[in-house]
């Protein structure tokens, strides 16, 4: 085998020289005309498809279609050890010479003559890229003269920086590996940037016979192909000899390592929705989404079977997706981890509270402060519960929103309007959905509507930022618009105090996060929400199935996920925003009289013949101010009827009270639309909503 071997490439060697020699007969102008008419095959073959995190590290990569690992590198990728150790074994002049080393061929003929074996071959790197593009073979001679024309013709169409870089990508590593950024990855786990010296000799063994020096079923061969190298490459001093004799002594790898498969719901999902893009780039932090996908695997395990987690990391400054673990386990299948769960519609159990709580603050109908009497209600034929089955006597909104009890928070939602409350998370950009597209009812205050874990992240994002949603995203294409106000800045900094008051789980840390649980009816759902100053994060735990989970609750499994999660973020939080200076911060003593009890939903807005109306403006009236201008103008108002003395409110803050006259004159914070209540001596309420131009 092995004579039969050496009569071949001896007979190669002195093709080449035969085609050296013809050049130099038919004249140069006869080689330029047959080199110029080569027809060059593909020179951009199919790369896999790879995903990457902000920082260029690869999160996931896809198999081109033939089932090959080949992903796109270049020489600025590959640790510069490696290329020189490539250039020293394989072509010591391939920046000198123009696709075939004459020099080379003559001395591989006479080493094989005077030796009567094969000493060295005479392929360039060149050469070996013609080969690899059209798998023309190694030995037969039609298929090395072909070689030899294909590299004559790859040296006038590329540089040799691009000839090295299809070297770097096509070359075989065995099985199903090509390319030397794979090669890295499948061997060595790691990106080829940095490599010791053993592990660039074995990458520069592999590609002269790839399945016969596969380090996991011939370690023998491996390692003396690699040691061959390490001397060699010393000999040509490319590699101090003592770092060559260090190397021999290292461990080769004894198995292939799987490609990464970080994030994979997110690579998935974008992927198919740009098929087109070889390389996505992604707004993923790789340490942050692989810490995470470790703790929801570690809760899950401790939480017990069929469960999973889903998790979501914003940064609510703009809208950037930095983690988003969608299962506990993308691989298994007992867990259906195949299941993106931060886009799955779920129940949201009470986790929509504050947004309920921020809009009745907005209308001015309540504060933290008002008291509420937590009694048996029934709103017609619903008469909710606390999740304690206690009531409560009076508390205040700001303990009754801490504690989570629920017939406030249906009080205040009867209120406010379960219409109103959709069509403010439409505006966030969020999706409810309505079971059987039935109307909206006070049931979603505790969970009668269907949302996204996504869908939680922007409304507490909004929250977190002043009223403000923001598109979650994963690109990296900058800042994400801003939505339509959720809620005012006043309302939504109210609400974030009170979240940040919410008792803690017992090991989480003594901090200003402010966060809400939740559980869904029946135990299918656990949900904690928190953000700081910079960040939110989202965190589900259920059975994917939908399947009811007994004990499983917001407070004693998702919260303590919740804190861990940020922890694992950053060290300290970012502190919250200070409060708006128009925003009311006193005791219930102190506030206008009618906003010192809720009353109920029933009287808030009764009318009567005595009843505040409003004269001037009309609602929905558009009206010219001059605002911008110098000469802008307060608005005016003016009310008929109605019981002094009168609580003025825009926009959810006070901004007249104890007033006596039914004419007033407001000053607006800027163009837009603008909600002006009043509150008379009574309780009783007009309420209008003007543009302001």
């Amino acid at each position: 085998m092995a004579l039969a071997r050496n009569r071949r490439i001896l007979l190669i060697a002195l093709l080449c020289s035969g085609v050296l020699l013809a050049g130099v007969a038919m004249g140069l102008r006869g080689l330029d005309r047959w080199v110029s008419a080569t027809v060059l095959p593909p020179l951009s073959p199919p790369m896999s498809r790879v995903v990457e995190d902000r920082e260029g590290h690869l999160l996931r990569a896809y198999m081109v279609g033939d089932g090959i690992w080949r992903l796109p590198v270049s020489a600025g990728q590959v640790d510069p050890r490696y290329i020189a150790m490539l250039l020293a074994y394989e072509d010591r002049r391939f920046y000198r010479h123009r696709g075939i080393d004459p020099r080379a061929m003559l001395r591989a003929v006479w080493q094989a003559v005077w030796n009567r074996r094969v000493v060295s071959g005479a392929s360039t790197l060149t050469m070996q890229v013609a080969r690899l593009l059209e798998d023309s073979g190694t030995g037969r001679l039609r298929g090395k003269l072909r070689q030899i024309r294909v590299a004559l013709a790859l040296e006038r169409r590329l540089s040799k920086k691009q000839i090295l870089a299809l070297y770097l990508q096509l070359a075989p590593f065995g099985g199903n590996i090509e390319g030397v950024r794979a090669a890295s990855l499948a061997w060595f786990g790691k990106e080829p940037r940095r490599l010791t010296a053993a592990q660039a000799a074995l990458l520069v063994a592999l590609p002269q016979a790839p399945e016969a020096r596969r380090p996991d079923r011939n370690p023998q061969a491996a390692r003396a192909a690699r040691n061959r190298v390490l001397m060699r490459v010393a000999r040509a001093g490319a590699l101090p000899r003592d770092e060559a004799i260090a190397a021999l002594r290292e461990i080769l790898p004894d198995r292939r390592r799987p490609f990464p498969m970080i994030a994979p719901h997110v690579a998935d999902r974008v992927t198919r929705a740009v098929p087109a893009r070889a390389r996505l780039r992604l707004t993923i932090r790789r340490d942050l989404q692989q810490s995470l996908e470790s703790l929801a695997a570690e809760h899950v395990r401790r939480a017990g079977s069929g469960l999973s987690a889903a998790v979501i990391v914003m940064d609510h400054s703009n809208g950037e997706i930095l983690a988003s673990v969608g299962s506990a386990g993308y691989t298994d299948a007992a867990r259906l981890g195949f299941i993106d769960m931060t886009r799955a519609v779920r129940s949201p159990g009470s986790t929509l509270k504050p947004l309920i709580y921020g809009l009745a603050f907005d209308d001015g109908i309540a504060h933290p402060e008002t008291l509420f009497d937590d009694r048996p209600m029934a709103f017609g034929s619903y008469a909710p519960q606390n999740f304690d089955k206690r009531f409560h006597g009076v508390v205040s909104l700001r303990d009754a929103l801490r504690f989570s009890y629920n017939v406030p928070a249906v009080a205040l939602l009867d209120a406010v309007g379960p219409a109103r409350l959709m069509a403010r998370m439409r505006r966030a950009g969020v999706n409810a959905r309505l079971p059987n597209q039935a109307p909206p009812g006070l049931a979603i205050a505790l969970g009668g509507v269907g949302t996204t874990l996504r869908d939680l992240v922007t409304l507490y994002g909004a929250i977190a930022r002043g009223g403000r949603a923001v598109v979650p995203h994963v690109g990296l294409a900058g800042a994400a618009p801003l939505i339509k106000p959720v809620m005012s800045r006043e309302s939504a900094w109210q609400v974030a105090s009170i979240l940040s008051q919410v008792p803690r789980p017992v090991t989480a840390p003594r901090n200003d996060l402010a966060y809400k649980t939740g559980t869904s009816y029946g135990y299918r759902d656990a949900w904690a929400i928190g953000f700081d100053g910079r960040h939110v994060i989202g965190v589900w735990m259920g059975r994917p199935d939908g399947a009811s989970v007994p004990g499983l609750s917001g407070a004693e499994m998702a919260a303590p996920l919740l804190f861990e999660a940020f922890g694992r973020l950053k060290p300290r939080l970012d502190r919250l925003p200070p409060p708006p200076d128009s925003v009311l911060t006193v005791t219930n003593s102190r506030l206008p009289p009618p906003l010192r009890r809720f009353k109920g939903p029933r009287q808030l807005f009764a009318t009567d013949r005595d009843a505040p109306e409003f004269a001037f403006p009309p609602d929905g009236a558009r009206v010219d101010l001059g605002l911008g201008g110098e000469d802008a103008m307060p608005l005016v108002v003016r009310l008929r009827n109605g019981t002094p003395p009168f609580t003025w409110i825009a926009d959810g803050v006070p901004v007249i009270t104890g007033g006596q006259e039914r004419q007033v004159q407001i000053t607006p914070k800027g163009r837009g639309f603008v909600s002006i209540s009043v509150i008379d001596a009574r309780g009783r309420s007009a309420r209008r909503v003007v543009e302001l131009r």
